[in-house]
């Protein structure tokens, strides 16, 4: 039973994991029109072309608060709901200068109530050569083929209708400032805006605020965005507790239930390892594997290294060592010629390879062995 839960846990952190990278990754799609897409339907190109304006350009994410100050503020089809604080406060500021452009297929309740906004029961079926706007310069926008109509007031002035006269964008004005609302976001998403005049549409909406304004296009909103994860969204957002909970949960779950296989076996301590044991183990080695050939290649390497140290000369190049050595101790180089010339034509037997190993060494140290006497010469 204890396995289980622990099956269970580990199945449920790899469910979190897995939605993680799933929201975590670019899509090609973007249904909330995010300005961070480059999709048909995201909104990327709206933030370019007002920084291309003059307009410094920030997204709103980690915490919502509106712009300070006057300027204008995108909303695209909100995905996580509005509270009701933070309606009335985009509407106080809204009230206090802002330009906000609400663009949505069925919006927010809360916003839609702080601002005023009724839609209309059913769908509208609207075509590029259906619109019939008011914005300066704009004759035709193409967007959705079908749209929830919007029902204006007397204060709400309408900007674009269908060829039926149902309206799908308005502007009211709003203490001193201004909402423009939208019931279809994609006459301003990347993929639309070079048809007809939609681009016009933009480039009207953004002359509404001064040069040099602020533009802010609302990111909080559109729901778990991992690449826009900050410290205090885990303490200060719901999501970020909820989710700091259960990784909490997950983690005490896992340690109440882990059990060991067995005993604990304490780590041995490394011991370090002497030169003759090494020189043994790769003998061993060379040996089993029947590498005489390639062990004489090392003897001799070896050999003309120690004999290039006691005379001075260097190895590198191999043909200038061998004139040099010629030149400066020909005894010595006839000698160590002599000692590699007997590997090509030595047998393969573990004797002959054991003469011809002596003999390398006798050239490479003779001092040593003068040194240890006749005695140990009749040792070896």
């Amino acid at each position: 039973m204890r396995g289980a839960r622990g099956w269970v846990l580990a199945a449920a952190a790899v469910i979190v994991i897995a939605a993680a990278a799933y929201f975590g990754q670019p899509r090609a799609d973007s249904p909330e029109h995010s300005s961070s897409s480059d999709a048909a339907n995201g909104t990327s190109a709206a933030m370019l072309f007002a920084r291309a304006m003059g307009h410094p350009v920030d997204q709103i994410a980690g915490t919502f608060n509106p712009p300070s100050g006057s300027g204008l503020m995108f909303v695209f089809t909100p995905t996580s709901p509005y509270t009701s604080d933070e309606a009335q406060r985009t509407l106080h500021w809204v009230q206090s200068g802002g330009v906000l452009v609400y663009a949505a297929e069925q919006g927010d309740p809360n916003l839609d109530q702080a601002f005023g906004v009724t839609r209309g029961g059913g769908y509208a079926v609207v075509t590029a050569e259906s619109g019939i706007p008011v914005a300066d310069g704009v004759s035709r926008v193409a967007g959705g083929n079908y749209v929830m109509p919007l029902a204006v007031t007397t204060d709400q002035v309408p900007v674009l209708r269908t060829q039926s006269g149902a309206v799908i964008a308005y502007l009211q004005r709003m203490g001193s400032g201004t909402v423009v609302v939208l019931a279809d976001p994609l006459v301003l998403c990347n993929g639309y805006l070079d048809k007809y005049d939609n681009g016009r549409l933009l480039a009207d909406v953004l002359g509404t605020v001064a040069s040099g304004s602020q533009v802010s296009f609302d990111e909080y909103h559109h729901g778990l965005v991992l690449s826009q994860f900050r410290l205090q969204d885990w303490v200060t957002t719901a999501w970020g507790a909820a989710l700091l909970w259960l990784l909490v949960a997950i983690f005490v779950g896992l340690l109440l239930r882990g059990r060991r296989f067995g005993p604990i076996v304490p780590r041995p301590a490394e011991a370090s390892r002497s030169d003759v044991e090494w020189s043994v183990a790769v003998g061993q080695m060379l040996r089993r594997s029947s590498a005489r050939a390639m062990t004489l290649g090392l003897l001799a390497t070896a050999t003309e290294r120690a004999v290039a140290s006691r005379a001075g000369l260097p190895m590198q190049p191999r043909e200038r060592f061998w004139n040099a050595l010629w030149v400066h101790a020909p005894e010595l180089a006839s000698e160590l010629a002599a000692a590699e010339e007997t590997i090509s034509v030595s047998g393969s037997s573990d004797r002959e390879l054991l003469g011809i190993a002596q003999r390398l060494h006798h050239v490479a140290y003779p001092v040593t062995e003068r040194r240890a006497g006749p005695r140990a010469r009749r040792r070896a």
